[in-house]
């Protein structure tokens, strides 16, 4: 009968080398995954599947939608394509390019390599929290990408045609993608904004109130952001990047609002108590004590009365310390014994 697997708890330890081995183990399925998905992207650049477009012709449609007049024409077809400069820049900006694609479609199983490594050190609700916030954030990732490809196409537009009647511009295809790569991470990076806000107000660094009042310095920020990291430094591409931020920013504040308000529901009033205010006492109530007989058995005493509260009209009585008691005066060297009403006399 084969034996089940073990599945480790967050509670178990495991030994240094243990760690050691399952690391390397991961280490190396990532890379023999990543090397299968570059060569398929090597592929894949020059070679078109079925209906599907290569991928070189996928990254260059951006710059083919440029009107011919705008960008350099070679040759007498009316075939669109990007300029080489050397004998290896076609080779390494194939491998460059195959290598990114590689990457990028091959992430869901790395990335499960990585959670593999990962989730036996988690709590059932630390991995379902961590699947919900890899799943968003890829997806706001794919996003920023996705507007980065139709901004590209604006954005060329706009540079190319600055003095066209003066010059042409004849792009490299690794300045081309270089340019296309960078605006396509930098729009998915920036894209996490408002998961990175929203995470912050979970953990309580920030709250609705403050979002609330720096928005407006925060939009500016956005603007002075977009306009330093956008490669090209177009305006068509920092206005998308900038106007796109805020719009996130502000869905991500809106969800911090209904969070906070959510939160001050389930908190208990005592907690937003000032430190130095007593919590109000009601009048004790009366207690029954008990007496135990020989036997060992329970009598209910007399039911000692609360004590009642002083009327507000009646002052605290004050007790004068300066008067003396009468056993007080009594010397105790004295041969006349003190008048207890108890008889003295001897036996």
């Amino acid at each position: 009968m084969a034996q089940k697997k073990h599945i480790r708890t967050p509670e178990e330890k495991m030994a240094l080398t243990e760690h050691l081995r399952e690391l390397r183990k991961r280490i190396v399925i990532i890379v023999g995954i990543i090397f299968l998905a570059m060569i398929f992207g090597f592929v894949w650049y020059d070679l078109r599947i079925g209906v599907v477009p290569s991928l070189g012709e996928i990254l260059r449609g951006p710059y083919c939608a440029i009107p011919p007049e705008a960008r350099l024409q070679l040759g007498n077809d009316d075939t669109c394509r990007l300029l080489a400069t050397g004998p290896f820049e076609q080779f390494m900006l194939r491998l460059k390019v195959g290598t990114v694609a590689g990457i990028v479609f091959a992430s869901p199983f790395w990335l499960y390599q990585v959670w593999a490594f990962i989730a036996p050190g988690l709590y059932k609700k630390e991995k379902k929290f961590a699947l919900l916030y890899v799943g968003i954030a890829s997806l706001l990732f794919i996003c920023g990408a996705v507007l980065a490809y139709f901004v590209v196409a604006k954005a060329l537009d706009f540079l190319l045609n600055m003095g066209n009647n003066v010059q042409i511009t004849a792009l490299s295809g690794t300045q081309y993608f270089n340019f296309i790569l960078a605006l396509i991470v930098i729009f998915g990076m920036s894209f996490e904004l408002p998961l990175l806000i929203v995470t912050l107000n979970i953990m309580g660094v920030v709250q609705y109130e403050q979002l609330k009042k720096w928005r407006r310095v925060a939009i500016l920020c956005l603007f002075c952001f977009a306009a330093f990291v956008t490669p090209g430094g177009d305006p068509v591409s920092m206005t998308a990047l900038a106007l796109t931020l805020t719009v996130l920013q502000e869905i991500a504040i809106q969800i911090c609002r209904v969070h906070d308000k959510r939160k001050k529901k389930e908190r208990p009033a005592w907690m937003d108590a000032d430190d130095d205010s007593a919590s109000p006492l009601g009048t004790p109530d009366a207690v029954a004590p008990t007496a135990l007989t020989e036997n060992g058995e329970e009598v209910a005493a007399s039911t000692i009365a609360a004590p009642a509260p002083l009327p507000d009209s009646q002052p605290p009585t004050q007790v004068d310390v300066h008067e003396r008691w009468a056993w007080a005066d009594v010397d105790i060297d004295d041969e006349e014994p003190a008048d207890n009403g108890t008889d003295n006399a001897p036996r």
